[in-house]
């Protein structure tokens, strides 16, 4: 499989990359904002599930996420102080203000915690940065409780 190289300019390119980073594993010393450049990004493990589904085997690749334009950055359940904390991010959505194209990139994690990107407008660069790793483990979401 050849490395993804991705840039979302509105909300229906940040789905594709959401898609692509579902199931991503980090950890809370693998983000960086820096406000000089307004630039956030995000260091993370990706699962690969353009592979396919049907294999007993699957891949995981080093891949990173940067945001442009960003004006803040706000978090909600998450312990900025033990950067070893891992987190699973479930999805990366776009929450529009209330002057177009402003708003927000909201990185949504497993177990309720959000990390907020208070951006001028969507621009976001994802790629792969590294070779792949085979896993046997497929992430799982059951239904109900």
């Amino acid at each position: 499989m050849d490395s993804l190289k991705l840039i979302a300019l509105d909300d229906a390119d940040l789905a594709v990359i959401s898609a692509c980073l579902q199931d991503a594993v980090f950890k809370t010393g693998d983000t960086a904002f820096l406000g000089k450049d307004q630039t956030f990004t995000l260091e993370a493990n990706r699962f690969v599930w353009e592979e396919g589904k049907d294999k007993k085997t699957f891949e995981r690749r080093r891949a990173v996420l940067a945001v442009k334009q960003v004006q803040a950055v706000r978090s909600r359940g998450i312990d900025l102080k033990d950067a070893d904390t891992v987190h699973a991010l479930l999805a990366v959505t776009f929450v529009a203000g209330d002057e177009a194209p402003s708003g927000a990139i909201e990185l949504v994690l497993s177990g309720g915690g959000v990390i907020r990107l208070e951006v001028d407008c969507v621009e976001v660069q994802f790629a792969d940065i590294g070779g792949g790793w085979e896993t046997k483990f497929k992430p799982r979401h059951p239904v109900g409780g």
